[in-house]
Formats: C-alpha cells, structure tokens, sequence
C-alpha cells in the first residue's frame, strides 16, 4: 500500500506539535507518510477535526497542539493514535506569566474600505441599527414589553418608516427581590443602562410593574443618553394593567417612529465601529480557520483606529498567558488574572472546575480539553496588543484590542458585549448555531464545509474553505472584514433576515434574591 501524505489528509499546525487534526475521516489502517521519511498507521476510526499523534508521548507528558500544551497523557500515546477524552487530561502545571513582552501593533493591509454609512448620534458614537427597545425594569413586565413590540413585527407594518428597523423587547428574568447594592444588583443595572443607551437604539421606552427592587427611572436617570433620542418610561400598576399599557405603549411608540424614522445614515470612518466576537458550538476546526480568520479581521480593524472586545473568560483558561503577553501595561495583565481568580472561586463554589468545559458538542466535535479550546479561542483576538480589560457589560471607552469579563454561555457573553457597545458582533461556529443578538447584527461564521452546507440558511460566511483548500486565512480574513463593514451600513444577516436576536437578551445573574 502506497502511504498517504499526511499533509492530504491532517494539518500538522507546528512542526514540534504531537497531534495533527484531521481534515477527513481517517479510517483503521490507513498509512501516512508523516514528510519526515517516517510511516504511521492509523490504529483506530479518527473523525474529522479529531487528533491524530504523529510522535509518541509517554503517560504523564504534556501533549503539545499549537506549540503549547492542550494537557497530559493519561496513557502512553503511539503515532498513530486518536488523541482524544481516553486518553488526554486536564495539565493544571502553573503557566510563566509575562507582561507585555509580545506586544504588536498590527498594520492596515491595502484594498479594504475605510467608511461605512451609519447613524451618527448626538454623543458622537455611531450606530449601525436604528431600533425602538422597549427595556423591562423587572421580569414582571417582560410579557407585556413582548406584547407591545409585537404589534410592529409583522411584514409591512414599518413600511412607513424605512429608516426604523424594528421595535424590540428586552425583557429578562431579574429585576426583584435582588439585594440592593449587591453585584447581582448592579450587574443587572448596568447591563440594562448599557442597552438604554446603545447607539443602534434610536428611541427607548423603559416599562416596569412599580413596586421592583430596580425601578424604571433607576435606567435612565443620570445616563447620557444621547440629545435627541425619544424615551418614554411607563409602569403597569399606575398606568391601569396590562392592556392598558399595552395601549398606552403602543401610543407612545407610534409617536416616536416618525422622530426616530428622520436618522439617516451618513459616512462615517470605521474606527468608530466596536466589534465584538464570541464563538459557541465550537469543534476541531475552530481554532484553524474560523477563529484565526476572524483574529485577522479584527486586527485590521484595530489597524484602522477601531474597537475589537473577546471575551468568555472561562474559554481563555489556560490561554491566558498569551494575552497577558500582549498587555500594553503589568496592570492590565494583571486584571485580566485577577478575573480569571475569580472565576476559579466562582466554580469551586459550585462544586465545579475550571476544566468542566469543553461541552459534549465540543467533544464529539474533536476538542478534549479546556486549554485546547481556550488556545483556539483567543484566535478570535488575532495579534494586536490588549489595551483594556473590562468587567461584565462595562462601557467600552478604550479603542484598540480589549477583553471583557463574560460567561461562556454565548447569549449571557454576548448581551454583556453589547451592553458594553458593540455595533456589531462576529459569531464563530463549527457545530452550528442559529444566534441573533438585537439591536446588533450578528455575522455567523462556519469553520467547516459539511456544516455549513448543512446550515447554510443560518450561516453567513463558510470559513471551512482554508480546510478545503479553496481559500487561504487571509482572504477568509478579509471576507470576514468586508462583511462587517457591509453589515454595520446596513446589509441584514441571516439571523436579521428571520428576526432573531430578541430573546437572546439574557443579563448574567449573580448573588442572593431575597
């Protein structure tokens, strides 16, 4: 039997790696001529964007992927091995923490736009949606916001006012009983001022029952909104009940439309965009062409003066070491492990561990342990030096490359995003996903073929092609980049085109209800 070039077949990322990741389904048996004049066999079924050894490690070595360790041996591993839950653990070895000793300031490559149409406001931030957000104080009045927002969903009913849209309800399932002052408290508060005064809303009704812990003139007063913008604050027990208010809301917002409707979008330089990125399904793959072709993106938008934000603090553990690298300062490096402290703490009390992640998606996809996620992960953030590192739903006010403090779980990740001002927000997926984030659009990027081709109603960018070997990173890369400035001057996504993004609003919840 004539040997397979491994090249054909498997992506070896860094010559001393001891896995390759398989770009097809390696049958029992098959012979790989590894390039090195060495032969493997292939000892058992390895998946696609499954490990396959290409050296051997002995039980209790580390197990090396991208040049850095993803954990330790649990048995011996032979070339040709499936590298995979049976026999690959958790490596908790201490990481060399250093301060920005790889700090690099990414250039603009030619050929890309540097403008987009969107909607200056007042406060000099520019939006890339024009939204009516009907923000509930407390989960009490989640259903009637949702009641209300529906009368002007529907196919013609904002044919009018073309420059609106949509109206949405951001309702979720906090807002009483919270202890006040407490993190909860605040956390939730300032996520909801985050949204109140986003710059894709242009007119924002503020709706709560009246008797909560976080009453509805908390969101708005002392907040800067923007000079121009409609808002209207109601509350069900004063205004009569629910149809009442929803009558009463229904007024108000048919009032605004036609103040909003007058915004236009007008030119405007892309340093004044935020993007946020966030992944979620996440395989084999993702680390190899979707993430690093984003990574890309976002310094070439950071490269043109403007905002990138990764976040998922758990899925940067035991990554955390190349960011802390890249810090432009030993106190922002170190902010971003004091929040990685926290987390540890946070698990511990819960009975878990920083290692309970990846999740079963993610195995079946090829990913065994955390620190292998996490490495791939970080590629979202591509090279360009951290500037800030913000907590949960913070204002982001720093342009350049920053990180925030989020969950892993991609709606509760993402709304802290958004609140904290992203314009628009990049989604990497190689299991599949079918996430919306309104008022900002959503870009869903497919790491491999087969589930793009399977998803395709759902995806937006197929970034699978750099495995196929029908497009390199950098034009995955620059597709990326052009679709985010094609999507912030208003081209709609697919989640835009089936009007998803509502119910994604899920503010992280923490601490005591009472």
């Amino acid at each position: 039997m004539t040997p397979t070039p491994l090249q054909d077949v498997a992506l070896l990322l860094r010559p001393d790696d001891d896995v390759a990741i398989a770009t097809r389904d390696l049958a029992a048996g098959s012979v790989l001529a590894t390039g090195t004049g060495e032969v493997l066999q292939v000892a058992v079924e390895v998946p696609r964007g499954h490990k396959l050894a290409v050296r051997a490690v002995p039980a209790g070595a580390q197990v090396h992927k991208y040049g850095q360790s993803i954990g330790l041996a649990t048995a011996a591993i032979a070339p040709g091995d499936h590298v995979h839950s049976h026999n690959l653990g958790m490596d908790t070895g201490d990481r060399e923490h250093e301060f920005g000793t790889a700090r690099v300031v990414p250039s603009f490559p030619e050929g890309l736009p540097r403008t987009f149409l969107g909607y200056h406001r007042a406060d000099g931030r520019v939006g890339t949606r024009n939204y009516i957000g009907v923000i509930t104080s407390v989960n009490c009045s989640a259903s009637t916001a949702k009641l209300i927002a529906d009368q002007f969903r529907g196919i013609g009913v904002l044919d009018d006012y073309p420059n609106v849209d949509g109206v949405m309800a951001l309702a979720h399932t906090s807002g009483c009983g919270l202890v006040s002052g407490s993190d909860g408290a605040e956390l939730l508060l300032r996520t909801l001022r985050g949204y109140a005064r986003h710059p894709n809303l242009g007119g924002l009704l503020v709706l709560g029952l009246g008797c909560e812990m976080v009453p509805v003139t908390s969101l708005v007063e002392g907040l800067e909104l923007p000079r121009g913008m409609h808002v209207e604050t109601m509350t069900i027990q004063d205004t009569g009940g629910i149809r009442a208010t929803v009558r009463a809301g229904v007024e108000k917002i048919q009032a605004m439309l036609p103040v909003v409707n007058e915004a236009r979008r007008e030119p405007a330089d892309v340093g004044n965009l935020v993007l946020g990125t966030n992944c979620g399904g996440s395989d084999g793959y993702s680390g190899i062409t979707a993430n690093p072709a984003l990574g890309l993106a976002s310094d070439w938008l950071v490269a043109a003066g403007g905002t990138s934000v990764l976040a998922e603090t758990p899925e940067v553990y035991g990554a955390e070491h190349l960011l802390t690298r890249r810090a432009v300062s030993p106190a922002v490096g170190q902010k971003l492990l004091d929040r990685l402290e926290w987390w540890k703490e946070y698990t511990a009390a819960g009975g878990g561990t920083m290692d309970n992640n990846p999740s079963p998606g993610n195995k079946a996809g090829g990913l065994t342990t955390i620190l292998e996620k996490s490495l791939g992960a970080v590629a979202k953030g591509g090279a360009a030096e951290l500037r800030a590192v913000y907590e949960y739903a913070e204002p982001i006010t720093e342009r350049g490359f920053v990180f925030m403090d989020t969950p892993g779980y991609d709606p509760v990740s993402v709304t802290g995003i958004v609140a904290g001002g992203a314009t628009v927000v990049v989604f990497t997926t190689g299991r599949g996903s079918v996430f919306g984030c309104k008022p900002t659009p959503s870009i869903k990027v497919a790491t491999n073929t087969p589930m793009y081709e399977r998803m395709s109603e759902d995806m937006d960018i197929n970034a699978g092609r750099v495995v196929d070997g029908t497009a390199t990173l950098e034009q995955v890369g620059r597709e990326i980049y052009e679709r985010i400035v094609a999507v912030a001057s208003g081209e709609q996504t697919v989640s835009e085109e089936m009007d998803i993004g509502q119910e994604e609003f899920i503010p992280w919840q923490l601490g005591a209800v009472t």
